[in-house]
């Protein structure tokens, strides 16, 4: 079937590019053992699918309407939908997605869908928010303002009132962080909504950013309001944290009536364009399908109780130990101050300003908080002689 590898098109590899790729592997076997900061699955085995990886499956246009081009993962793409829609109370009637190349994608989605219902809108968001959303402001060139953020990294309310008072004549764009980057804190949908009611706001967009949380609320017994039926416009889920992916993807759902507002019928493809990129590689739908259907729901539920309970361990010894650590409710992501950067160089910790944290994906075990808190002192005893 197409052009064979012992043709003339090909040749082997020299020993030096062999030995190049060989140095990587071994570099990435060692450092994946010392990966604590950054909130990526690395527990998973899609060894099934390599097959798929001799064809270029590309899911372009819609996932949800027929094309031209035949080699896509389309029915798979909409299962992965259909599963994450149901976790977050999705509109059957009224609902839309695709599976994106990550978080900042999905985010960069919603504030496109909301600049289009409201082109003089303002987007609001907090000093937690992820550094890709300025840029991604800066882009669409959509004006915006920062607020304030509470010490746990959840938005200040009363800044957001005030802000928003202040400028009654444009309709809000809420960038609500489901889960912040450093802290895990979780903005209120619900006391979002009570500003815009006491204010009698009428017209107002919410986005969810839930690039790490959104795929573990779900599971958790008593969730804060993150859903559709909490009032939210859409949300953006990552596919390589709490699902676990090889490749950076994601997740994006909107209501399909703002979508219908952007979608393009384009001749080449035989398709509408309703997305931000045209290609779309149609690899990371099957490796999201096939992490859904081998783990499910029960699944997922084990794999975040076990995280919140390795999370309580760290918090405990370091607690143990004079360092002050802790974490949002129903969140993995332990903070604490930030150390010396040999401890943060060796175990990739993220920092930013006074605060380090650690994030107790399903990989992490306590054998890694008891190195890293090992590390840790050390270098407090070496600093103290």
């Amino acid at each position: 079937m197409g052009i064979s590898r012992t043709s003339e098109y090909f040749s082997p590899l020299s020993d030096n590019k062999r030995q190049q790729l060989e140095q990587l592997l071994k570099i990435c076997q060692r450092e994946v053992n010392y990966f604590l900061g950054y909130p990526c699955m690395t527990e998973f085995d899609y060894s099934s699918l390599f097959p798929f990886f001799q064809f270029p499956l590309n899911n372009v246009g819609d996932p949800y309407t027929p094309s031209n081009f035949h080699l896509h993962s389309h029915e798979f793409e909409q299962e992965v939908l259909n599963f994450y829609a149901d976790l977050v109370d999705a509109p059957q009637d009224n609902i839309w997605g695709y599976v994106t190349n990550g978080g900042t994608e999905g985010n960069m989605y919603g504030i496109y869908l909301a600049r289009e219902l409201f082109p003089g809108g303002m987007v609001y968001y907090s000093e937690d928010t992820h550094y890709s959303v300025s840029k991604i402001l800066r882009m669409v060139q959509a004006k915006s303002i920062m607020i304030r953020s509470q010490k746990n990294g959840e938005i200040d309310y009363q800044d957001l009132a005030e802000t928003i008072n202040i400028h009654r004549d444009v309709a809000p764009i809420i960038f609500a962080n489901i889960g912040t980057t450093m802290k895990g804190a979780v903005d209120d949908i619900k006391k979002i909504h009570q500003i815009m009611q006491d204010r009698a706001i009428k017209e107002y967009y919410i986005h969810a950013d839930a690039a790490l949380s959104g795929m573990i609320l779900p599971f958790v017994d008593n969730p804060p309001p993150f859903k559709f039926s909490d009032g939210i416009d859409s949300i953006s889920v990552s596919g390589h944290k709490m699902i676990g992916s090889p490749i950076p993807c994601g997740i994006v759902l909107a209501k399909k009536n703002n979508v219908d507002r952007i979608a393009r019928s384009v001749e080449y493809i035989g398709s509408y364009d309703t997305t931000i990129s045209g290609s779309r590689n149609g690899i990371s739908p099957l490796f999201l399908w096939y992490a859904i259907n081998t783990r499910g729901v029960k699944g997922f539920r084990e794999i975040a109780r076990q995280c919140f309970k390795i999370a309580d361990y760290a918090i405990e010894k370091f607690q143990r130990e004079g360092i002050d650590a802790w974490r949002n409710e129903n969140s993995i992501t332990v903070v604490f101050p930030r150390m010396s950067p040999i401890t943060l160089q060796k175990w990739q910790i993220a920092v930013n300003k006074d605060h380090a944290h650690l994030i107790t994906m399903p990989q992490v075990g306590k054998h890694h908080i008891d190195s890293i808190l090992d590390d840790m002192l050390e270098e407090q005893n070496n600093e103290a002689v």
